[in-house]
Formats: C-alpha cells, sequence, structure tokens
C-alpha cells in the first residue's frame, strides 16, 4: 500500500510549499512525478519552478520539454510516470486511478478552499477503505508542516 500525505496549505500557497517538498525528495534520491489540475497549471508550475529561487535548481520537465525519462520531476496533467517515479505529489484536486508503483503520494490541497478541503476529506475516506497508510499534515505559521492525525 502506498503512504499518503494530504498535506493542508494555510500559510503559503502551492507555489512557495512545493519546491520546499521536491528539494526534500529531491535531496533524498527520489524522483517525482507532479499531477496538476490542467495543462496550464502545468505550464505555470514548469515556470515558476525555474524562478522560484535565485539559490536553488529543482531539475523538471514537462511534455513540453520531453524526455521524460531522464527527468529527475515530471510536471503533468495526465495518470502517467514515465519518469518511474516513487513519489506523486497531487494539487489542485487532481487524482490518479491508481497510486499503483509509487511508494508515497503527496497531496496537497488549499485549506482556504472550502470546496478543495471537501474534495481532500473524500479522497481520504476514499484511500482509507482502500487500505493506504494515511498522514495528515497541517501547514504551521512558518510554512513547515506538523502532523496532526493518522489513518
Amino acid at each position: 500500500m502506498t503512504q499518503i500525505g494530504f498535506y493542508h496549505l494555510l500559510r503559503l500557497p502551492l507555489e512557495q510549499a512545493l519546491p520546499r517538498l521536491l528539494e526534500k525528495a529531491l535531496a533524498a534520491g527520489l524522483r517525482v512525478v507532479v499531477m496538476a489540475g490542467s495543462p496550464e497549471r502545468v505550464e505555470h508550475l514548469n515556470t515558476h519552478l525555474w524562478t522560484f529561487s535565485d539559490e536553488s535548481w529543482l531539475p523538471h520537465g514537462s511534455a513540453r520539454d520531453g524526455e521524460a525519462a531522464l527527468q529527475p520531476v515530471w510536471l503533468t496533467d495526465a495518470d502517467e510516470n514515465p519518469n518511474g517515479a516513487g513519489v506523486l505529489v497531487l494539487c489542485d484536486g487532481a487524482a490518479p486511478a491508481a497510486l499503483d508503483g509509487y511508494a508515497r503520494c503527496l497531496d496537497l490541497f488549499d485549506g482556504n478552499d472550502d470546496e478543495a478541503v471537501a474534495s481532500a476529506r473524500r479522497r481520504w475516506k476514499e484511500w482509507k477503505a482502500a487500505g493506504h497508510e494515511l498522514v495528515y499534515y497541517q501547514q504551521t505559521e512558518s510554512g513547515g508542516w506538523e502532523e496532526k492525525a493518522r489513518g
């Protein structure tokens, strides 16, 4: 079963939280697929990850860049794992048909959006019923993460 972490964004938006999480995954030697809600969102994140910090560099790509198998972080709006990633990051309420092949899944949702929170709760119930290990993290004042619950 896949360990699924629900990341409740409260202080920092996705554009600030995502790069930090990706840096940690890459530092651990992991490959990542980021599944966004639309092609436009993929392109926005693709551009953002190149420019989010002068002190950091996150190697990544999308269908526009090609060579998926070579990308340590693959950005997509499709249900795919072309870079052999062990980590799946979901944003914008995106959800794969299955989590097979992923050791970890990070479900990032906007805690200031009632619809996004309700959708995350539905995914929690579905994935709990499917037998996945669930962990709920809430964003702290400083933008870090505090574990609040396990399911």
